[in-house]
């Protein structure tokens, strides 16, 4: 038994069903880790819910302003290194896009894995000598990362949760995640008045400054009775909603490294209409299981075919491709290969875990 040490980024709790998918991620190996019969350890933001042991960390309500980050993070650093320091750690997992902030001293075996583009992640975390071993969730993330020996592991999201609905009516576009510039999701609204569909915004605005203005800016105004913003959704509502959409929307400005709501989607038997940037490209087959649209106008024309789509062949696409069984066998072997690896003293041979 090994005792994997699991790190979130310290501002969003990690659930099964939170809003963004690095949560969402740790939270499935965590679940895997136990069901395996390791010891789990996560350390996450209070109101996480975790199937293994939760490390909580305080974070204020209210505003992010930079010095409460500062606060959160020094209590991060100190709350790892005391865990670090027990001995009874064998490998130590982080996610947070600051993790370069707390990353322990290589006494134990790091590991990365890198769920947002390379570029917003410090160089020191890939020239440094003592550099963890890193993994990206996406060939075309890799192809961007600085670290020339990057891991792909891909995600993959839970095939018997999201299923179709054969009795929806497939009306209303959806679009669901953090309600931020970088998702573009004023783009899809602005599609939608365009091509005369209702659309169903679904996610939770952080209380980031930068995304409370956007909110603000260029959501509220383009909502009315037919273009609705409802929130953060969980559970059963989630997959219905996913599942009873003419289409998902996934119009983001920025290289998506990976994306669990298309994932999702196509499990769910719906189409989804993507903007191409990054890895999203990768995950439709265009004409067969959704479009690329790269702006507007792209996003209002393809929403009128979407129903010529075949919804058996999004749900086929998902069982072939985004099976998460397969991501958390991978990160088992992984986490199995370096904890061996530190006991000998040697390096691990990591060559053949990808397939």
């Amino acid at each position: 038994m090994a005792t994997i040490l699991n790190v979130a980024y310290p501002f969003a709790p990690v659930t099964a069903d939170a809003v963004g998918g690095a949560e969402q991620v740790l939270a499935r190996l965590d679940a895997a880790l136990s069901a395996a019969g390791h010891r789990s350890v996560v350390l996450a933001r209070t109101g996480s819910v975790v199937s293994g042991e939760l490390v909580p960390i305080e974070v204020p309500n209210g505003t992010l302003t930079p010095e409460v980050r500062a606060d959160v993070l020094a209590t991060v650093r100190s709350e790892l290194e005391a865990l670090v320091a027990t001995g009874s750690v064998d490998l130590v997992h982080l996610h947070g896009v600051d993790c370069a902030d707390y990353l322990p001293r290589a006494t134990v075996p790091r590991l990365v894995t890198l769920h947002l583009p390379p570029e917003w992640y410090p160089r020191t975390l890939y020239d440094s000598p003592h550099a963890p071993t890193l993994v990206c969730v996406s060939r075309s993330q890799r192809a961007r990362c600085p670290a020339p020996h990057a891991l792909v592991v891909e995600n993959g999201v839970d095939l018997e949760r999201f299923h179709p609905s054969p009795s929806a009516a497939y009306e209303e576009a959806v679009c669901l995640g953090r309600i931020c510039e970088e998702k573009g999701f004023d783009l899809a609204l602005a599609a939608a008045h365009a091509a005369g569909v209702p659309l169903v915004l679904a996610g939770e605005v952080f209380p980031y400054p930068e995304h409370q203005a956007y909110f603000v800016r260029a959501i509220e105004p383009l909502l009315d009775e037919q273009r609705r913003f409802i929130g953060p959704v969980s559970g059963e509502r989630k997959r219905e909603l996913l599942a009873g959409a003419r289409a998902v929307v996934v119009p983001s400005r920025v290289p998506e490294t990976s994306s669990l709501v298309t994932m999702e989607a196509l499990a769910c038997g719906t189409p989804v209409i993507v903007s191409g940037s990054g890895a999203l490209a990768s995950l439709v087959r265009v004409g067969r299981t959704g479009f690329v649209a790269k702006d507007a106008f792209a996003i209002a024309e393809a929403l009128g075919r979407t129903h010529h789509l075949d919804r058996d062949a999004c749900r086929r696409h998902a069982e072939r491709h985004f099976d998460v069984r397969k991501t958390e066998r991978r990160y088992l072997r992984l986490y199995e290969r370096l904890c061996e690896a530190s006991k000998r003293g040697t390096e691990p041979n990591l060559e053949d875990l990808e397939e």
